[in-house]
């Protein structure tokens, strides 16, 4: 259980009349929406999911990029009672998702201790995460907050190459600019200056950022 000890707690806590279901998103697709009724636990397979809260004004604000082996939709497990939605969860990519309701979650977790540690670890990643990106909410200039969501990327979703380290997501400029809420035209001009400058490379709708150190000390 040391690989990815995530993955096989959720999939223990399947019983075998409830196995878990399995379930797909286009990118763009809603997997729940504010509101909705808290129903079931997810785990992510494979992409990204991206968590945001919604304002009265309309604002969408992104809390959090889930990568593979996360876990989300369990706010209810720690309020202790049963909540509707907090967050607007979509599909940042094609995904691939376990699901399963919430009470059978509840019930394994108390007839297992070492399940609700496991549990307690993802939480805690993801709590992570989500600080990570109110740091980077919280620059005003633009190109502050773009690099350090490509930092961001490159820790989460980073895969080592010889120019530097690729981030390994078909990014469209559209959906950068929703996560760090700025524009497609703003996003586009920045990718070109750090381009231009030789921080980044783009091949495929993937962004290779060749040293981020290097990055992380020029732009914070």
């Amino acid at each position: 259980m040391q690989d990815r000890p995530l993955a096989n707690a959720f999939r223990q806590l399947a019983s075998g009349s409830f196995p878990p279901v399995v379930e797909t998103y286009e990118r763009g697709k809603t997997i729940f929406f504010p509101g909705d009724p808290a129903e079931r636990v997810y785990f992510l397979l494979k992409g990204a999911v991206k968590l945001s809260r919604v304002y009265e004004a309309g604002e969408e604000i992104t809390v959090a990029l889930l990568r593979e082996n996360s876990v989300f939709g369990v706010l209810s497990l720690i309020t202790g009672h049963r909540s509707d939605r907090f967050y607007h969860a979509v599909a940042f990519t094609p995904v691939e998702l376990l699901s399963m309701p919430i009470d059978q979650v509840e019930q394994a977790l108390e007839e297992n201790p070492n399940l609700s540690m496991v549990m307690l670890q993802g939480l805690s990643s993801r709590i992570l995460q989500t600080e990570m990106m109110i740091e980077t909410l919280a620059h005003r200039d633009m190109g502050s907050r773009l690099v350090s969501f490509l930092l961001i990327l490159c820790r989460d979703f980073g895969v080592p190459s010889p120019d530097g380290i690729t981030i390994d997501l078909k990014l469209s400029h559209q959906a950068i600019a929703e996560a760090i809420g700025s524009t497609r035209v703003t996003v586009t001009r920045l990718l070109g200056d750090l381009r231009q400058e030789g921080m980044i490379s783009i091949h495929k709708k993937k962004i290779t950022v060749h040293d981020p150190v290097n990055l992380s000390q020029q732009f914070t």
